[in-house]
């Protein structure tokens, strides 16, 4: 084993992890089976399922019956996720503290990220719009909860970081996780998205700075918001 190695798999526990560091091999790469795999790790089957599975919640691999286990490219957004619907089982207020969280990370990657976005990013944001506006107009009226967790992932798209964008990833399930994508107050509605339109005019302007004026604006629409009711399936956020 290189010294090169050792260093890269020293704080890693999992012979599986360190398997698949060592392996570093593309998206889809099929694994050995099971029983082959621990003799090659010369652990017990026991012992690798049990590494295994914690690989696969971390979205490293996928499993199933009739392809085996296949490598996954890394992304950041599963290791987040676990974490953050666990704290909000214990406590919904702790989706306050993640919404300061993305907020800021938001605001700070906000220029680097519009100035990445292609023509057809930001044809896509319009259509975003005009589909946002379909719904808040009609009748009856639809909540646009998918266009408006697509119109900010679209906007950070283009960064290449995959630490920035599992962190939003993550914003998002926890915001349905509370159940704040069924938030119903149509004035409410409407002043988000004319907010949401000013970013894309912006955007579409190459005015960044204007933009990144109207997103702060809008992410702090959510502090004046009335408190939801909690999820019938999760904690009272009072207790």
């Amino acid at each position: 084993m290189n010294t090169l190695y050792r260093q890269r798999t020293d704080a890693v526990r999992s012979e599986f992890m360190k398997y698949l560091i060592e392996l570093n091999a593309e998206p889809g790469t099929r694994l050995p089976p099971i029983n082959d795999l621990a003799v090659i790790l010369g652990i017990s089957s026991g012992k690798l399922r049990e590494q295994l599975e914690v690989a696969r919640e971390l979205g490293l691999v996928e499993v199933k019956p009739k392809t085996g286990i296949r490598v996954r490219g890394f992304s950041f957004f599963p290791t987040v996720q676990t974490g953050l619907r666990f704290a909000l089982a214990l406590d919904r207020r702790f989706f306050d503290e993640y919404s300061q969280l993305r907020n800021q990370t938001e605001a700070s990657f906000w220029h680097q990220a519009v100035e990445l976005l292609h023509a057809d990013d930001k044809v896509y944001l319009q259509e975003l719009m005009d589909r946002a506006w379909t719904k808040l107009e009609g009748d009856p009226i639809q909540i646009p909860h998918d266009e408006h967790r697509e119109l900010h992932l679209t906007i950070f798209s283009r960064l290449n970081n995959a630490f920035v964008l599992g962190l939003l990833e993550a914003y998002w399930d926890a915001y349905e996780v509370v159940g704040l994508d069924r938030y119903e107050d149509y004035a409410y509605l409407r002043e988000v998205w004319t907010y949401h339109g000013r970013m894309v005019d912006a955007i579409h302007n190459a005015e960044f700075d204007k933009g990144h004026k109207a997103l702060v604006e809008h992410i702090t629409l959510l502090r004046t918001r009335p408190a939801i009711q909690p999820h019938p399936n999760g904690p009272n956020p009072d207790t």
